[in-house]
């Protein structure tokens, strides 16, 4: 626990230096685990597992800590920051996002808002807690899971806003640098379930495997968020809010990489062109919340004249939590596939799986929560037979988590 001890200490003296500033609003957290491991090997370390926590066994630590940093500059000027520390993988403090935004008071049912910097698409549902971590679960979606391992918008973006007697809409639209291999993980890995977030300038394990068959060394990580091709991508999307209801959500996101373009270096990281839709629901039906989301893509490279390859992959989950009291219970069901095409390619890469996820938390203060979750997920995979392993898995992964919020 000296390790839990410094972090906390960190944590502390840090929000005593800044908390002097005036209109500086500083939140954070410090979140340590119990885990019972998934027997397949994790992702974070090169394996094919399917969980953040893997190879058997239990373990305990804290996982992971936050801190976010909202400062007024002008009335309508706010400045952001968000800042992790976590253990999965290698023991990292990062910088998630960082971003200024400029909104103008508005007399007018119309407002509108422009940010600059870097920041998360706004693809999620689920993850709206402090640090982009989700209020109702220990381990994110697939989709979300995803997000915040490879997708980072680098540049600017701009949202326009009417506001009704009963309903909202909102359009935004961004043009974005500086994320062109997104997408790669899902063609050498899959999908996961988790709540690793990677930093900017983070540099994410591939599977052991996908560098064995490239002929590289082991391990092989590579920074998702790099410029090869000087192309700028963009995202757009619609919101419909109707109090009373809930709302809706879509969402166009294009990197526009050339997928023949790579870095420079003596180990280059090539360029995913990835695009994607993204639909989006959420409502209330009493105390409970309802939230939905389903996405569908294709991510391709070009690595040589003589040849191309394209991933497809689709994903969606339903989560139902009931969200008033002490103890707040949450039921997440999560679907997702990829497949490598052409057809024509030998040993091509497929995977189809599904994971359920039951979670319990305990909210006897507004500053501590308790989370007990169980997280079990059936997958089948051919290319964990490059390992001499069944396609065929199925995991469960158990955890008791503790959240201290200030």
């Amino acid at each position: 626990m000296k390790r839990a001890a410094a972090l906390a200490a960190w944590l502390a003296s840090l929000v005593a230096c800044v908390a002097r500033a005036a209109d500086l609003d500083v939140h954070g957290y410090l979140d340590c685990r119990l885990v019972a491991r998934a027997d397949e090997r994790s992702w974070v370390d090169g394996g094919l597992g399917k969980t953040r926590f893997g190879g058997g066994g239990m373990a305990a630590s804290c996982a992971q800590a936050g801190l976010v940093a909202d400062a007024v500059l002008a009335p309508a000027l706010v400045a952001h920051a968000g800042l992790q520390y976590q253990t999965s993988g290698r023991d990292e403090v990062a910088l998630l996002d960082a971003w200024l935004r400029w909104r103008p008071v508005s007399t007018t049912p119309l407002r509108w808002s422009a940010r600059f910097g870097a920041f998360f698409p706004p693809v999620s549902f689920e993850n709206d807690a402090i640090g982009w971590t989700s209020p109702w679960t220990l381990s994110s979606s697939a989709i979300d899971a995803w997000v915040g391992a490879e997708l980072r918008a680098i540049g600017a973006e701009g949202t326009l806003e009417w506001r009704g007697e009963r309903s909202t809409a909102t359009g935004v639209f961004a043009l974005m640098r500086s994320n062109d291999p997104a997408g790669e993980l899902l063609a050498a890995r899959g999908w996961a379930i988790g709540d690793v977030v990677s930093g900017l300038g983070s540099r994410v394990r591939e599977p052991d495997v996908y560098a064995q068959g490239d002929h590289e060394p082991v391990p092989l990580r590579f920074n998702p968020y790099l410029e090869n091709d000087g192309r700028v991508g963009w995202y757009a999307g619609a919101t419909w809010d109707v109090r009373g209801v809930g709302a809706f959500t879509v969402l166009r996101y294009d990197n526009d990489a050339d997928p023949a373009s790579r870095s420079r270096g003596r180990s280059p990281v090539l360029s995913w062109h990835t695009d994607f839709w993204s639909v989006g629901t959420r409502t209330r039906v009493g105390g409970v919340v309802l939230l939905g989301q389903a996405m569908s893509g294709s991510t391709a490279i070009a690595p040589s004249p003589l040849f191309r390859t394209h991933t497809d992959f689709r994903a969606a989950y339903l989560l139902a939590a009931w969200d008033h009291g002490r103890w707040r219970p949450a039921l997440r069901v999560d679907a997702f596939s990829t497949d490598q095409l052409p057809r024509s390619i030998d040993d091509r890469v497929r995977e189809h799986g599904s994971a359920l996820t039951l979670a319990l938390n305990w909210r006897p203060r507004p500053w501590l929560r308790v989370t007990g979750e169980a997280l079990h997920v059936r997958s089948w995979r051919n290319q964990r037979e490059q390992e001499g392993a069944p396609a065929r898995r199925d995991d469960t992964q158990l955890q008791l988590g503790v959240r201290l919020m200030f």
